[in-house]
């Protein structure tokens, strides 16, 4: 196995519109701000991001556009949030504005903010009184997990800061403190002040003693021994090439983007047509996803996080290892993004690059001819990992030898636990694990993508289609038949998915006919599972409205890029994919962007204990009539040992 990792370089200059922000870009973006004046020893970065120019500009072709860059800085100590607007090609500031955050929320929690608030609380009189009632007598055990407060009016949050504090106990450094929640118990933390501003203290449940440290050789079980190595070698090296951020592969070709906030980016996704490069996909991008927990309790209603808008996807990636994250002639690529005194930090290995085997691309046997006929597909595979608590989550962008598209995301790390003192309690809210009082609470993990469409050009509509079983009657007189129906959308709005009438959405440009004389066009296949459960009204519905359909369809505007919004933490709902749609702006034929919204609702398994194995979900899109016909058929046949020869006769390829 071997690697290359093609880093962004520090001292690199842009040479395209879209490229991703340089090491020397981030740091002059921090030195013009600085000799505006909008910076003191109390100011964090806490996002640092490119302006996209517009579509249009770059789609042309259009050079020599300003390269701007927005900034969004957190006055600790006053609270104040500025959004820093500036010009890299002229260095100046173009505009600086103080945020609303009572109307459009505050910026995502800092890893500075995060670190010190545990020390916050654990100094706090109430908090240490209430563990000491506890029995827990040393407080540096108490390991406290600072967490998104969300929005629900109480009094006395107005225009703070927060954070709430949920504590689980350590008793040594190798302890897995998951295994141990301090029930009960959870401070209300004001990052700005540090003042601890509310302790909830209910009910004193003992804390689980019951170690289950999965991390350490000496906990585990004697390792099996029945495994042979696989190795997977591509002696000629990999088919694909990245030169910059551009990657091509086979007829695909892509533009990697990677963004603090969503991560890695896919910018101008097309697929090479008898020389014609044809676009797909303008800008393809995990916008949002969020963990809401269902369990009622006063130290739990509030759980609820948005790990793309709270805490920055793109900061919260891993540096991955060959052999462990990725197997195989793996190609890397270096993430460098802004850190939170606006210097430039590179993320090593943030993006894996590497290319598979898929299974049976097609197959016959004929018995009129006596041909065998079969290819085997490979897929180029596009990744990043992130960490978020307790949570780990890995994405996946698949393109296919055939056309297709694919998102996996893999879910997995520890799930998040809770004790319970009443049992009924317990077996309603959460899946118990042993005697202890040990919970894991139900919840649901929602994802919401963003693609933006260009199937053959800009102007593209969305026809929604189902199975239509056919009654009997005069022309359907043995009750065989059964055919389709095709509604257009004509305006913006959320869709449901539904397996009983095999629901999909075909995207198409209405100007673009292929030999067979209907619209070019991909077709978008969402998974048929439950929407948010959260109650109508209730404010995680309200702030993640995404989840409440499978597919949201919206007329492209360059603002909307987040659909809880720009900055939903502790965002009262405003500027959502929900309020988005009331515009009913026309979408047939026009620039439209579609919004994939899935999830997987989470009644933890025992087996998912103390480490969980990867759940997976997602969507697909597959051409149909994009091509006149089967865009593989030039996939030459398979060379291995275990095949037959070329001639055509059999191949038993698993």
């Amino acid at each position: 196995m071997t690697t290359t990792t093609s880093a962004t370089s520090p001292t690199s200059t842009s040479s395209h519109p879209l490229d991703r922000l340089t090491g020397e870009e981030i740091e002059l973006n921090r030195a013009i701000i600085v000799d505006a004046g909008h910076v003191s020893e109390q100011t964090l970065f806490a996002l640092v991001s490119l302006v996209e120019p517009d579509k249009r500009d770059v789609i042309a072709g259009a050079t020599n556009l300003d390269r701007r860059v927005r900034s969004l800085l957190v006055e600790r100590g006053s609270g104040e949030q500025t959004e820093v607007f500036v010009s890299l090609t002229e260095r100046k500031v173009l505009l600086a504005r103080v945020l609303d955050v009572a109307n459009e929320g505050q910026a995502p929690i800092t890893m500075t903010e995060y670190e010190s608030a545990e020390q916050l609380i654990r100094n706090d009189a109430t908090f240490r009184a209430a563990v000491e009632a506890r029995g827990i007598t040393d407080i540096e055990t108490v390991r406290i997990c600072a967490l998104s407060a969300g929005r629900f009016d109480i009094p006395g949050e107005e225009g703070r800061r927060l954070v709430r504090g949920s504590s689980f106990i350590q008793s040594d450094p190798q302890d897995n403190a998951w295994a141990h929640p301090l029930e009960g118990l959870v401070a209300y933390l004001d990052l700005n002040t540090g003042e601890v501003i509310d302790v909830i203290d209910t009910d004193i449940v003992p804390v689980p003693k019951e170690r289950f440290d999965y991390h350490l050789d000496s906990w585990l079980p004697e390792p099996r021994t029945t495994q042979k190595p696989i190795e997977i070698s591509q002696p000629e090296g990999v088919s694909f090439s990245l030169k910059g951020d551009v990657l091509s592969w086979e007829k695909w070709q892509v533009r990697l983007g990677f963004d603090p906030v969503e991560g890695l980016v896919l910018h101008q996704i097309g697929f090479d047509d008898n020389g014609r490069q044809r676009p797909i996909v303008y800008r393809a991008s995990v916008a949002e996803m969020v963990v809401p927990y269902g369990d009622p309790s006063p130290v739990r209603f509030w759980q609820n996080y948005f790990d793309a808008g709270e805490y920055s996807m793109g900061k919260s990636a891993n540096s991955l290892e060959l052999g462990c994250d990725c197997l195989g002639e793996i190609q890397y690529s270096d993430a460098v993004l802004a850190d939170e005194q606006g210097h430039a930090h590179t993320i090593k290995n943030a993006i894996c690059i590497h290319e598979e085997d898929a299974g049976i691309l097609f197959k016959h046997t004929d018995e009129f001819t006596g041909a065998a006929d079969v290819r085997r597909n490979r897929r180029i595979v596009i990744s990043f990992f992130i960490t978020v608590g307790n949570y780990d989550y890995g994405f996946y962008w698949y393109l296919y030898l055939d056309g297709t598209i694919e998102l996996e995301c893999k879910a997995t790390g520890i799930v998040y636990t809770a004790a319970y003192g009443d049992e009924s309690q317990r077996q309603r809210w959460s899946s118990p694990l042993g005697d202890e009082g040990l919970g894991m609470p139900f919840h649901q993990h929602m994802f919401c993508a963003r693609l933006d469409m260009q199937v053959d050009g800009i102007e593209n509509a969305v026809d929604e289609q189902e199975v239509v079983r056919v009654p009997f009657g005069d022309d359907n007189p043995y009750g065989n038949a059964f055919t389709r129906k095709q509604t257009r959308l004509t305006e913006e709005g959320g869709r449901l998915a539904n397996g009983e009438v095999g629901r999909v959405w075909h995207v198409i440009n209405p100007e673009k006919q292929n030999r067979h004389g209907f619209p070019v066009g991909y077709q978008l296949h969402m998974p048929d599972e439950p929407t948010m459960m959260a109650a109508e009204g209730s404010s995680i519905s309200k702030r993640a409205g995404f989840g409440s359909k499978h597919v949201w369809l919206t007329q492209f505007d360059e603002n909307e890029r987040f659909p809880s919004g720009t900055y939903p933490n502790q965002n009262p709902g405003q500027g959502t994919i929900t309020q988005w749609v009331e515009q009913q702006r026309p979408v047939d034929g026009d620039d439209i962007v579609l919004w994939p919204s899935f999830a997987m609702t989470h009644f933890p398994r025992p087996e998912d204990w103390p480490i969980m194995p990867v759940d997976r979900l997602g969507f697909s899109m597959k051409p149909y009539g994009f091509f006149d016909q089967n865009p593989a058929l030039d996939v030459p046949r398979p060379k291995s040992g275990h095949c037959a020869s070329e001639s055509g006769s059999s191949c038993e390829c698993g």
